[in-house]
């Protein structure tokens, strides 16, 4: 089942993220994601979550994919890029819908 990945983030280490960014693309394609949406913030309008400067929403074939990136020992070089160029990080993943009948049925 395609799921996608939310990732909102500020950028800490310019170097560090554009050495995960070169590289992320191809890793990501060969464990089955494509990035969907690339956003830099713009405004609050409503909420409780402190903003973030980045928004990246990725398309997995399934869990499994999204595991397999994360989980794959020869990209842990790949990750700490990510990790020590970014603060702030979510990461959350959303089942993907057709509609939202799901989640209005009334249990």
């Amino acid at each position: 089942m395609t799921i996608y990945a939310l990732n909102l983030f500020d950028i800490a280490d310019r170097d560090e993220y554009l050495a995960y960014s070169k590289r992320s693309p191809a890793e990501v394609g060969k464990h089955g994601g494509r990035v969907v949406a690339l956003g830099q913030f713009n405004d609050s309008i409503t909420g409780d979550i402190e903003p973030r400067k980045v928004l990246i929403l990725v398309e997995w074939d399934s869990r499994e994919a999204f595991d397999s990136y994360r989980d794959d020992p020869e990209l842990a070089d790949l990750h700490a890029h990510r990790e020590n160029g970014s603060s702030s990080y979510i990461w959350h993943l959303f089942d993907r819908l057709d509609d939202l009948r799901p989640l209005l049925k009334i249990q």
